[in-house]
């Protein structure tokens, strides 16, 4: 045999070889790309998994657990979870107050009268008339390659008018230690809708105990036999998170100011991490009202204006049926050394220039 004829013998047994294993799954599958965004759509449970390199980021949930579709839990690229786990998955020191704090999430507390932010299963029967939910009615598309999830939902009343079709686009993203969240929502008037200045909105996230403020103030926490217990005297051992805003407000004088953007930073288990919200220029009330409480609630809210002005502004935003609006918001999840106030600049800078 020559030798050429001995190359070709070589190249088929592998080829065979390579084929015999993987007819018989011997091959693994191939890695993840760096950065590589993969969506698990998971109909029985009512989500869809959003992974960065193979590894859970956050999950689209629509199970009807919350009165609204929420993004839970949000954890960094080292594997940091930054949000509470109640209501969801109760964890032993974590405070227990407003059970419809989960995840991330977007709603408002005066929707044509109604309450959207406050409904949850604690909500007595004979009250429930009062509220609004938003429920979760298509994933309309999911595309890896850019990162993209589209869904839509509707903000109906207790009796199921649909007052408000929402479209909403996420794209999710990592660059390095930051993993980046792009929340694009168009909301269509169904009916005449009025969004009555409230300061219960809009875009918001509840944070891990570490995340908080530290305060002595008495609350109600989960302790390790998961019942609610009221702790008189807060242990606030590791508990060391801060706001900062892009007018260098920071800590509780957050709260009720204007500002492009705002990042709550602290360390989790010694390890940097923080979570910034940017507002859109092109957004409704830019730049947007701080709801960032001490407690863990982290909000932008632009059509709360009378009340974060102590009535020198009013806005009473509305729609009238068949018009649309629309809400564009970044959020960045970094672990690591912290995002310096320049860096989070250029961030925004970037954001702005988007359509």
């Amino acid at each position: 045999m020559n030798k050429i004829n001995i190359g070709c013998f070589l190249i088929l047994m592998v080829i065979f070889s390579c084929k015999d294993k993987v007819e018989k799954g011997d091959v693994g599958e191939p890695s993840p790309k760096m950065d590589q965004v993969t969506f698990n759509n998971d109909e029985k449970n009512q989500k869809v998994d959003i992974l960065l390199d193979g590894n859970l980021f956050t999950s689209y949930i629509y199970d009807g657990k919350t009165p609204k579709p929420v993004l839970y839990p949000v954890i960094t690229k080292s594997g940091k979870k930054i949000t509470r786990g109640f209501p969801l998955e109760p964890v032993e020191g974590e405070r227990v107050d407003h059970p419809h704090h989960v995840g991330i999430w977007f709603n408002y507390g005066d929707v044509n009268g109604l309450d959207f932010w406050n409904n949850s299963y604690a909500i007595k029967e004979e009250d429930k008339h009062k509220y609004g939910t938003i429920n979760h009615r298509q994933i309309v598309e999911t595309d890896a390659e850019n990162g993209i999830l589209v869904t839509k939902a509707s903000w109906d009343t207790s009796d199921k008018t649909s007052l408000l079709e929402e479209t909403t686009e996420f794209a999710f993203s990592q660059n390095g230690e930051t993993r980046k969240i792009v929340r694009t929502t168009t909301l269509k008037a169904l009916e005449d809708v009025s969004f009555k200045d409230n300061k219960e909105g809009m875009i918001a996230i509840r944070v891990t105990r570490g995340l908080e403020l530290p305060s002595d103030r008495p609350d109600i926490f989960m302790d390790a036999n998961g019942i609610p217990t009221e702790v008189k005297v807060l242990n606030n051992e590791g508990v060391n998170g801060n706001y900062l805003t892009s007018e260098g407000k920071t800590g509780e004088e957050a709260w009720g100011t204007r500002a492009k953007w705002t990042t709550l930073y602290g360390k989790i288990a010694d390890e940097p991490v923080s979570v910034t919200i940017m507002d859109h220029p092109n957004n409704v009330g830019y730049p947007t009202y701080w709801h960032a409480r001490g407690y863990g609630l982290f909000a932008a809210n632009p059509l709360g204006q009378e009340v974060f002005s102590e009535g020198k502004e009013k806005l009473n935003f509305s729609l009238a049926k068949g018009d649309s609006v629309t809400f564009k918001y970044t959020i960045l999840v970094h672990n690591g050394e912290q995002l310096t106030q320049d860096s989070l600049n250029g961030y925004f800078s970037d954001f702005s220039k988007s359509q």
